[in-house]
C-alpha cells in the first residue's frame, strides 16, 4: 500500500516540484513502510532512502519508488540533492508540522531548492481514507471490540485501574494488534471526571463507573473507543448522566456527514448536553479524525470550520465530567459518506452493569 501517485498529482496545486517526507507518519502514508527514512516524490519519479537497519525490509515491501541506502559518504541530504539535480527541483515541499527548527535549518543548508511548507498537501489526502485504509481501520476496531468483550468478563471489584489497563493491552496484542494506538485510559469512580486520567493503583468499588478509553494499531492504522460501565447498581444521577451522553453521541452521529464543517457536528451533540444542564461539564470537542495517527485532522469541535471530506474517519466521543464524583464518555469511530456516516464500532452502547 502506498500513496505516491496521489501525492505526485497534487504537487502543481501547491506550486512545488517535489515533496520531501521525513516524518514517520508521512513516510508510512507515502510508501506503506514502517522504518526510518526519507521519501522524495516528484511528478515523474519517487525515491525512498534509508539506512542499513531497514534496507532489506524496504526492498522487500516497498513498490513504486527507487530505493537506496545511505552510507558514510552519503547522508540523506546528499541523496536528496542528487534527486534535486537529476529532476531539476527548484521548490520542494516539506512537513512543517513535524520538522523541528533545528532539523529545518539542517535541511535548508544541506539542499539547494527553496523549502516550501506543504503539510496541507499530505493532510488533505490523509483526511479522506480510501477503501484499503478503511478496511485496516475496521480490522483494528474488530480487535478493540473483542478486547472490550473480554474485559467485561474480567473486571471485578477490588481490581486496580492498572490491572484493567494491562488486560486490555494484553488482549489487543493477543488478538493481532501491532501495538496500542495510545496508552489506555482506565478511570474509576471520582477519577472518571478527569478525561485523560492515568490508570493507577486505585481499587474499583461497587456502585462506581469505570471509563475505559483504548485502541490499537493494525496494518498501520488506529482504532479508538471508549466505554463507561457500572460496577454494581449505579445511582439515579449516574444513570441520568449516562443516558444524556448517549443521546448526545447519537445526535452527533446523526449530524455527521461529508460536506459539513466539524463545528456543526460538535454543535449537534453539545446542544443535547447543554439543554440537559450539563454544558459546563463537557469541555473537550465532540471528536477528531483518526488514521495513521490517533489524532489527525479535520476535527469536530467548536472551532473547526473545515468541511469534512468523504472518507473522513471521525471519533464520536462526547462526555460529561462531574469533579469529585464521576465521569461518562462513550466513543465510536465513524466513516463519513455523502449521506451520513458508517459507525465501525460494534460494541454495545446501552448502560452495562457488571
Amino acid at each position: 500500500m502506498n500513496h505516491l501517485k496521489q501525492i505526485a498529482a497534487r504537487l502543481p496545486e501547491y506550486g512545488i516540484d517535489a515533496m520531501l517526507l521525513t516524518s514517520e507518519p508521512g513516510e508510512f502514508y507515502a510508501v506503506g513502510f514502517h522504518g526510518e527514512g526519507v521519501v522524495v516524490v516528484t511528478a515523474g519519479e519517487c525515491f525512498y532512502f534509508t539506512d542499513s537497519r531497514y534496507i532489506e525490509a524496504a526492498n522487500h515491501l516497498i513498490t513504486g519508488a527507487s530505493i537506496s541506502m545511505t552510507d558514510r559518504s552519503r547522508n540523506y541530504r546528499a541523496m536528496v540533492q542528487e534527486v534535486v539535480d537529476r529532476c531539476g527541483v527548484k521548490r520542494m515541499g516539506f512537513e512543517e508540522e513535524y520538522l523541528s527548527v533545528a532539523s529545518y535549518q539542517i535541511w535548508k543548508e544541506g539542499v539547494t531548492p527553496e523549502l516550501v511548507p506543504a503539510q496541507k498537501l499530505v493532510n488533505g489526502l490523509r483526511a479522506a481514507k480510501d477503501q484499503e485504509e478503511i478496511e485496516l481501520m475496521v480490522k483494528a476496531q474488530e480487535i478493540t471490540d473483542r478486547a472490550f468483550r473480554e474485559i467485561l468478563t474480567f473486571i471485578q471489584p477490588g481490581m486496580t485501574e492498572q490491572e484493567i489497563a494491562a488486560k486490555l493491552q494484553y488482549d489487543m496484542l493477543r488478538f493481532g494488534a501491532m501495538r496500542m494506538s495510545f496508552d489506555p485510559i482506565v478511570a474509576s469512580g471520582p477519577n472518571g471526571s478527569k478525561p485523560h486520567a492515568i490508570p493507577g493503583p486505585r481499587k474499583i468499588q461497587r456502585g462506581e463507573f469505570v471509563t475505559m478509553d483504548f485502541g490499537c494499531v493494525y496494518g498501520g492504522y488506529c482504532s479508538d473507543m471508549t466505554r463507561t460501565v457500572a460496577i454494581g447498581e449505579p445511582t439515579e444521577e449516574m444513570k441520568k448522566v449516562y443516558h444524556i451522553v448517549l443521546e448526545a453521541q447519537l445526535a452527533g452521529i446523526a449530524a455527521a456527514r461529508a460536506g459539513v464543517p466539524g463545528k456543526s457536528i460538535d454543535a449537534a451533540a453539545r446542544k443535547v448536553i447543554e439543554e440537559a444542564g450539563y454544558g459546563e461539564y463537557f469541555g473537550h470537542g465532540y471528536g477528531h479524525s483518526v488514521g495513521i495517527e490517533i489524532h489527525e485532522s479535520p476535527n469536530a469541535n467548536t472551532r473547526d470550520e473545515s468541511l469534512m471530506p468523504v472518507g473522513a474517519a471521525v471519533s464520536a466521543e462526547p462526555g460529561i465530567y462531574l469533579p469529585g464524583k464521576f465521569g461518562v464518555r462513550i466513543e465510536d469511530v465513524t466513516i463519513l459518506t455523502e449521506n451520513g456516516c458508517i459507525d465501525i464500532t460494534q460494541s454495545p452502547k446501552e448502560l452495562i452493569i457488571l
